[in-house]
């Protein structure tokens, strides 16, 4: 991989987009491609080829594609990532940027982060959204979807950068506004439940004459 700064902000900008739906699919390829030298990776991402490194993802990786299925439970385990998903693509931004003056570096952390909170926010509005279905397949059929589009544009950023991120932007602007609308529409059936609801606490409320 060719570690002209353009590159470089391609691929922090596809692989925070995948840290923000499964940071721990995306650590643990990006450690795998480290480890085997498939692909040339930036320096400062040696370390994610550490063997506790990886061993310790793929465990992580193994419990949230099964806790990630389970609604309700989902939306829990998203709630707590939050702290998890943005400071690790933060970090994975910062040290993929190392050969850059201090200045890019703290910039790229930015950048990583940001994009990551941006796909993360989406991913745990549209779960909101189908979570309350009653059945489970939405569920495991939009989570496997994530895991798969998290490895898938992770690998893919290593060897086609610009067209990862690219692919990236397009489905955050794609997520956000898909969760935009769905939120929207679960708003006004659950204002009229709630109107309906003070309308029949203030008609009992009333003294009867």
């Amino acid at each position: 991989m060719n570690f002209a700064p353009g590159n470089i902000a391609a691929l922090i900008i596809a692989s925070s987009f995948a840290a923000g739906l499964n940071v721990y699919a995306t650590v643990l390829t990006l450690g795998i491609l480290a480890r085997t030298s498939w692909v040339q990776l930036p320096p400062g991402l040696d370390s994610l080829g550490n063997t506790w490194v990886i061993v310790a993802c793929a465990i992580m990786f193994a419990v949230e594609f099964v806790a990630d299925k389970i609604p309700g439970f989902d939306m829990i385990w998203n709630g707590l990532h939050t702290v998890v998903r943005i400071p690790i693509a933060a970090l994975v931004a910062y040290h993929a940027s190392s050969h850059l003056s201090p200045q890019m570096q703290v910039a790229a952390a930015v950048i990583g982060g940001t994009i990551a909170l941006a796909a993360h926010s989406s991913k745990t509005a549209i779960r909101a959204v189908v979570t309350p279905s009653p059945e489970p397949v939405s569920n495991i059929a939009l989570s496997t979807t994530e895991d798969a589009l998290a490895v898938g544009l992770t690998w893919f950023a290593t060897h086609h950068p610009y067209i990862a991120a690219s692919m990236a932007l397009i489905l955050l602007a794609t997520a956000a506004l898909a969760a935009r609308s769905l939120l929207r529409a679960l708003r006004r059936p659950l204002r009229r439940w709630l109107q309906l609801d003070t309308d029949q606490e203030t008609a009992s409320a009333k003294p009867r004459s």
